[in-house]
């Protein structure tokens, strides 16, 4: 139940941004779920293997790095989410801040609602 609460969070907020931010185009409510689906997998995924092969440069930039792993994650979904696109790298990287700062926000707080 909690990774479908997640799932549905995360196309809501990703839905949202793509009206708040002019560089991130989302075609519909449908699209969101699956763009939200894709993100888990690849954070799941592709993400590990990310962090492990650039765990020098992420140590020599103190943890920074890993915010262009989370942009290249997001520039990577928008390859394989149809109606899904974001318009260079640096929407990507503030798409990706965004979306796990206020997924994470709203997550905690339907789970405090919950207990």
């Amino acid at each position: 139940m909690n990774i479908i609460l997640r799932i549905i969070i995360s196309a809501v907020v990703a839905f949202a941004l793509s009206y708040v931010l002019s560089g991130v185009h989302i075609q519909s409510f449908v699209t969101a779920l699956v763009l939200a689906i894709v993100l888990g997998l690849l954070n799941l995924i592709v993400k590990p293997i990310l962090i492990i092969l650039t765990l020098p440069i992420t140590i020599f930039t103190f943890g920074l790095f890993l915010f262009v792993i989370n942009a290249l994650i997001i520039l990577l979904a928008a390859k394989f989410v149809n109606g899904f696109w974001v318009d260079g790298f640096w929407w990507a990287l503030l798409f990706s801040l965004l979306l796990s700062v206020l997924t994470s926000f709203l997550y905690r707080k339907s789970t405090e609602t919950k207990n």
